[in-house]
């Protein structure tokens, strides 16, 4: 039969693997609180982003691209709420994390399309009042010297 010897390595290792089973959960586990407060990041996250889309667009700037990763960000958020909703902390700091994750560098870029599009109207506006600015006023003196040519023809020459 078995030897006590046999049975003790048996057993020793039947609680090794129900203890690793165990605690590998509960070391990985996320709470309610955590899971909380990464949705809570991920919104503040997505709201700020937005809010410099917003900025861009106002300033004339094509932000389409940036709406796709606000999009998926946004997508990923839902995600997060449903799974949340579910009891799943786990996928939900997942999924929150992602969230947060496809927004990297967002708010930059935002102000760099900004920055860009308001550089742009600036040199538009310049070209648009200087320039019509400097038409009208060769308008004016061209309409000046003509009318001081014409007027010296008019005047009558001394003579016969």
């Amino acid at each position: 039969m078995w030897s006590v010897k046999l049975k003790l390595v048996f057993l020793t290792g039947l609680l090794f693997v129900y203890f690793v089973a165990n605690v590998s959960f509960l070391v990985f586990a996320v709470s309610e609180t955590d899971a909380k407060s990464a949705i809570a990041a991920a919104e503040d996250k997505v709201l700020t982003c937005y809010e410099a889309a917003a900025k861009a667009e106002d300033a004339g700037a094509n932000i389409t691209e940036l709406l796709r990763f606000l999009n998926d960000a946004g997508n990923l958020l839902s995600k997060a709420k449903l799974a949340y909703n579910n009891g799943d902390f786990n996928s939900t700091f997942n999924f929150a994390v992602q969230s947060q994750d496809k927004l990297k560098g967002f708010v930059g870029e935002a102000e760099g399309l900004r920055e860009s599009a308001m550089q742009a109207n600036y040199e538009d506006f310049m070209f648009n009042v200087v320039g019509s600015g400097v038409g009208a006023v060769a308008v004016l003196v061209g309409g000046y010297i003509v009318w001081v040519i014409l007027k010296r023809r008019e005047k009558p020459r001394g003579g016969v």
